[in-house]
């Protein structure tokens, strides 16, 4: 039953997401994703704390959101809240493909004292129709990346429509818990549980959470990093 909802969902959801593919880049976010034009630049950070890196799209940038609805800002209120000393840096690009955080994931880990990722990419590669194999190499080598510097990660995962084909779609749904099986790393589903299309969480283009949706996500993604923290 969980399984025919999620697949309806994902129907309306895509379908959504089509008619807005093309949304550039927030001005807000301090990254180019393989711009010849402007040279890719290291996000600012105000502390030395441990840092915790969202690294992903326009879900993980908070687009259409002020910086104080973001996930990644609402994330360091709730580990403030809850005695954990991190510092969370917002490392989204809206629009962002795969190739495109494989293309700047070494300047962001070259930062002092990052100790986890937290990975959101593959919606843009599955609007894009790009193959299911490369997206998961892209993934698997900015995991590579990430532990060879020590650097645990959250993976997220996401769904796939079955309009783009069975064969796709299982392969697509089935990538992000295979690459979390096979780097052993952490792994949350779904980071749109209980926001996608649900108009009262969404903004008015039915894709990108509003401001209490975007709780909602980051309840999900809080959820499941909550186990990888360590008190300082």
């Amino acid at each position: 039953m969980k399984s025919v909802f999620r697949r309806t969902l994902f129907l309306g959801f895509i379908a959504f997401l089509l008619t807005v593919s093309g949304c550039s880049v927030s001005t807000a976010e301090q990254f180019s994703s393989g711009n010849a034009n402007r040279p890719l630049v290291k996000p600012k950070t105000a502390t030395e704390r441990p840092k915790i890196v969202a690294f992903g799209d326009s879900l993980t940038a908070g687009f259409g959101l002020a910086e104080k609805d973001s996930y990644p800002y609402l994330l360091q209120k709730k580990l403030e809240s809850d005695g954990f000393n991190y510092e969370v840096v917002n490392a989204g690009v809206s629009g962002e493909t795969s190739l495109g955080g494989l293309e700047r994931i070494d300047w962001v880990l070259a930062q002092e004292n990052v100790q986890i990722l937290i990975l959101e990419l593959g919606a843009n590669d599955l609007l894009r129709g790009l193959p299911v194999a490369k997206m998961k190499e892209n993934l698997s080598t900015i995991i590579e990346k990430a532990k060879a510097k020590n650097v645990k990660v959250l993976l997220c995962g996401m769904l796939a429509p079955d309009n783009l084909g069975a064969e796709y779609q299982r392969d697509y749904v089935s990538a992000f818990p295979d690459l979390a099986d096979e780097h052993k790393v952490e792994f949350l589903p779904f980071i749109l549980e209980n926001v996608a299309l649900k108009k009262e969480l969404n903004q008015a283009d039915g894709i990108h959470p509003n401001a209490e949706g975007s709780k909602v996500l980051t309840a999900n993604v809080y959820q499941a990093l909550k186990p990888m923290l360590e008190k300082k």
